[in-house]
């Protein structure tokens, strides 16, 4: 028997199944206690459930990186909402138990993100539900589902792999992920991705076709789930798995070697990092640097802003971890899909184009001057932290930026304190503005990083998150490919290095194009530094350098990713 859902982290998948069901939540048998005591037990549940998330935020961070885990984060900021707490004490006033003011409010806000237009809205919909079931456990004393005790070879079944069952997951003993609801969007596929493991979702009426210690072979890519496959199939799997095996194996020569192309000509290979727990990961892979540090982490989870020296200390580990290479910092970059509760960057219609990122910091020059200089501090042993601000539209915003920076040096030389004094300023390039731009931006910038993540988004102005647009999103489309030679031909005329550290510095057929306009830097996730560097390892300059002029007179995206492919 063949099921079929949404091919949504890719590879096959062959192992028995374990079904994991959902809790038994009820409620019913619970005595209203009183307001006051009601309400107690509310709060104790969610103290509890914070306490728990944050700890669970830290451990996932270090799993599969900072940006999976802030699905986790974003639950804390649910319950944090004034709205939603003052919901809560009005139901249990009423004389509702505790459970049942969980419960109703909950199905409440399920409700109506799940209605809304927008795909990343309704995904929160999911994130309630895990809200929900974790809040109504804690109130139930129900000990929560926990997945590390899964056997090698399980293929994981479950009506939805919610952000809390994933922490403790053990990757290398599931086989594969095959969910009742989800898509290639939702945090279930983000978080399969992320942990490598290939997943089906969405698939319909899951739950009652397959049993535990079913034999299932689950195919990432096409969104086949294959019941107790014949022998010929078990074979084709077998096949793929070996050769799977083989590759992961040769990547290994790859870890001390040079990052150059088939000529010889050396780039440099960098990691994005979300933590400081990510470091060991890093060095294990042989990255050559830091070409992302993303700051976040440290403002998240917590009711207020780290201080200069909570800051210092973690800029100094990442630098110290790195001590003869590059480690480039990015300055806070809240806003967007990130919120933070306690910066009051407040809710807004439109937060990709809001009140965030640089534009935030230059608003409250006291908070971003705690962060410069932190990072002016963190730099001053072994002179290889570099700044980057992201978000960049102006040259007023960079001269602003280098400004402070100038001032938060005198008062650190006033207080006798030892900072680096040349320390890099650069930007990302991130928005058509300052693809426009590039040229006079090079002129004040110390370097570039290209931000592909955004630039594409705001390009090609398409919501990645919108499952009803997603296919448009394409680094590959003309005027993308525009945009970035563009930046790296006006970084290379100002003689300053140009990096790329957003998903398509990891793509294979970005790869040749990128070493044929003369980038730098690539800084890609540490999974994916071995892969890079065979792939570049692959191209010489005349190669390169044919393709992209070919590339470059087509018009069209399906045009240009037909004649990349050529080249495979």
């Amino acid at each position: 028997m063949i099921l079929n859902g949404i091919g949504a982290s890719d590879g096959l998948g062959l192992g028995n199944a374990v079904c994991i069901r959902e809790s038994v939540l009820d409620y019913t048998g619970v005595i209203y206690a009183g307001a006051e005591a009601e309400k107690a037990r509310l709060l104790a549940a969610v103290d509890a459930f914070c306490r728990d998330t944050e700890r669970m935020t830290q451990k996932m961070s270090g799993q599969v990186g900072q940006h999976e885990a802030e699905i986790l984060s974003g639950h804390i900021a649910m319950l944090a909402d004034p709205f939603l707490r003052a919901q809560l004490e009005e139901k249990v006033e009423q004389g509702s138990v505790a459970e049942q003011a969980v419960d109703e409010v909950c199905a409440f806000y399920e409700e109506l993100f799940s209605q809304a237009d927008d795909e990343l809205v309704r995904q929160r919909a999911a994130d309630v539900r895990d809200i929900r079931n974790r809040l109504l456990g804690l109130l139930l004393h129900v000990k929560p589902i926990d997945l590390s005790a899964l056997t090698p070879h399980s293929v994981l079944v479950a009506p939805d792999l919610t952000p809390s069952m994933t922490v403790g997951l053990r990757a290398e003993n599931v086989a594969a992920i095959v969910t009742q609801s989800g898509g290639r969007t939702s945090h279930s596929a983000i978080l399969a991705r992320a942990l490598g493991i290939p997943a089906v979702l969405g698939v319909p009426n899951l739950m009652n076709a397959l049993s535990d210690g079913d034999r299932v072979l689950v195919n990432g890519g096409t969104g086949e789930v294959i019941l107790n496959p014949d022998a010929a199939q078990a074979e084709a799997y077998r096949i793929w798995n070996e050769a799977s095996i083989r590759e992961r194996q040769s990547l290994q020569a790859y870890r001390t070697r040079p990052t150059e192309n088939a000529d010889g000509r050396r780039v440099s290979l960098y990691a994005n990092i979300g933590s400081t727990a990510q470091l060991d990961e890093v060095s294990s892979v042989g990255a050559e640097g830091i070409g992302l540090f993303r700051t976040e982490f440290l403002f998240m989870e917590r009711s207020d802003a780290p201080g200069e020296e909570e800051q210092y200390q973690a800029y100094r580990a990442v630098a110290g971890a790195m001590p003869e290479r590059d480690v480039l910092i990015r300055t806070l970059d809240i806003g967007g899909d990130k919120d933070v509760p306690y910066l009051s960057v407040g809710k807004e219609e439109n937060p990709f184009l809001g009140y965030r990122a640089i534009r935030y910091c230059l608003d409250r020059p006291d908070f971003f001057s705690t962060q410069l200089k932190a990072l002016l501090r963190a730099g001053a042993e072994y002179q290889n932290v570099k700044i980057m601000l992201p978000l960049i539209t102006s040259v007023e915003e960079i001269r602003a930026a280098r400004a402070l920076l100038e001032k938060c040096k005198a008062e650190l030389q006033e207080k006798g304190q030892v900072f680096d004094r040349n320390i890099s300023l650069g930007v990302m390039i991130e928005t058509p503005a300052a693809v426009q731009l590039a040229d006079q931006l090079a002129k004040e910038a110390d370097f570039f990083s290209i931000g592909t993540n955004d630039l594409t988004q705001y390009t090609l102005a398409v919501d990645r998150g919108n499952a009803k647009v997603e296919q448009m999103y394409d680094p590959l489309h003309p005027a993308v490919l525009r945009s970035v030679r563009q930046v790296i031909s006006a970084a290379r005329k100002a003689q300053i290095p140009v990096g790329m550290c957003g998903e398509a510095a990891a793509d294979p057929k970005m790869i040749p194009l990128l070493l044929a306009w003369g980038l730098d830097e690539f800084s890609v996730s540490a999974p994916s530094v071995l892969t890079v560097r065979k792939w570049i390892s692959q191209w010489s300059d005349r190669q390169a350098g044919e393709l992209a002029q070919r590339v470059m007179e087509l018009v069209t995206t399906e045009e240009i990713h037909r004649e990349i492919e050529k080249m495979f």
